[in-house]
């Protein structure tokens, strides 16, 4: 079953975001990974920001989760997570399917680029990769995060932000996961 979160579930969801997040560890560069992932502070901050998360039950628990924020005129997905155990049995892309059916606005998500397992997931579920002076822009302009995060990052675009928010956007010449250099970090 997935549902909104409450503050009450405010563990839960630290716990799965650092669970999940082991799945970076030795992926993202070293000056990227820190101990824990996700401070609860930090958590903290990104829900006083308009982070709002659902949660995917099992079994009585919450299992994973994934947040989104509305800024300007689109919606962010954001700490995208389902715990270690339940990975890669399709938790997440039904927790991205929930979020998508009640999007009323450009969707976009932003992630490391050495993360390619991420980068592939979105690309399953019709994101498109967006990298180069463009990534950098939206990155910028949407997310508030440290310079060395933007050179480390992609952004993932929905077919909607790429026709309103995307400059330039051309699918002919687009990047695909294959063409990341994930050694220039």
């Amino acid at each position: 079953m997935i549902r909104e979160c409450t503050d009450a579930d405010f563990e839960a969801i630290l716990s799965i975001i650092n669970d999940g997040a082991e799945a970076y560890r030795g992926v993202i560069p070293p000056d990227r990974w820190c101990e824990p992932y996700m401070p609860a502070g930090e958590l903290r901050n990104e829900m006083a920001a308009g982070v709002r998360f659902a949660g995917l039950e099992a079994g009585g628990s919450l299992v994973g989760v994934m947040g989104s924020q509305l800024v300007q005129d689109v919606i962010l997905i954001r700490h995208a997570y389902v715990r270690t155990a339940r990975q890669c049995r399709g938790d997440g892309g039904r927790l991205l399917e929930h979020l998508l059916e009640t999007a009323m606005r450009p969707v976009m998500i932003g992630t490391w680029k050495a993360a390619r397992s991420a980068v592939r997931f979105y690309e399953k579920h019709g994101f498109n990769l967006i990298e180069g002076d463009e990534k950098d822009r939206l990155l910028r302009t949407y997310w508030d995060i440290p310079d060395r995060q933007v050179e480390t990052s992609v952004v993932m675009a929905d077919q909607r932000a790429l026709d309103e928010i995307v400059a330039g956007w051309d699918k002919s010449t687009a990047v695909t996961d294959d063409e990341i250099d994930i050694f220039g970090l």
